[in-house]
């Protein structure tokens, strides 16, 4: 698989936790090996420790994506590299499992599994994944949704770059929010009296007759 595949890695930790509501749903061995797959060798190696460490690389990783959200581009990708010193890869050319039509492997770059623990592969992973959409992408493909109080990272893949919610529920609630907001607005303006009105009119009218000579 291509290496910017693992990019969703680190979205999928992220989005774990709701903050703003107070949620976590990283809580359990089995939740932690659905965000490897169940295919994964280290998926097999988690113990309970991994959970403690996926949640602390959860911490720096949203706030590398907040960082890109907020526009600061230089601060995410220094947050990025600390990540990438502390959890260095090895990457290793891989096919067997995908063959083309003549059955010769499709060779392709893949992340050996080296690491000392499962959440170290996973946090390696999920670093490199992350390195190689920002620099491919752009730093502005990164980003915190909008829509309050969801706060969940997602990869902009939009083609002009305008993407502002992490899915289409996040932004119909969005949207629906600010209409009604508007609305809101437009009912509490306060109305004109009847009457006011019509000496308004009435003194529209009178001063565009003509002048008595």
């Amino acid at each position: 698989m291509e290496l910017a595949y693992y990019s969703d890695f680190a979205v999928r930790l992220v989005n774990t936790e709701q903050p703003a509501r107070g949620t976590d749903t990283l809580t359990s061995l089995d939740v932690a090996r659905e965000l490897f797959g169940t295919a994964s060798q280290a998926a097999r190696r988690l113990v309970d420790g991994d959970l403690t460490r996926m949640r602390s690389a959860r911490v720096r990783l949203r706030a590398i994506f907040e960082a890109a959200s907020e526009g600061d581009e230089v601060r995410a990708v220094d947050l990025l590299n600390a990540l990438l010193m502390e959890f260095p890869v090895s990457p290793q050319i891989s096919g067997h499992e995908y063959r083309d039509e003549d059955g010769r492997p499709k060779w392709h770059m893949h992340i050996a599994d080296h690491a000392a623990n499962a959440g170290a592969v996973y946090t390696a992973t999920a670093s490199m994944g992350l390195a190689v959409h920002l620099t491919e992408y752009g730093v502005d493909r990164l980003g915190i949704c909008q829509a309050a109080p969801c706060r969940n990272a997602y990869l902009d893949t939009s083609t002009n770059r305008s993407r502002r919610y992490c899915s289409d529920r996040c932004a119909t609630r969005a949207n629906v929010a600010a209409y009604r907001a508007r609305k809101r607005l437009e009912n509490a303006r306060p109305a004109e009296p009847a009457d006011r009105i019509g000496r308004t009119a009435a003194a529209a009218q009178d001063s565009s007759a003509p002048a008595d000579r």
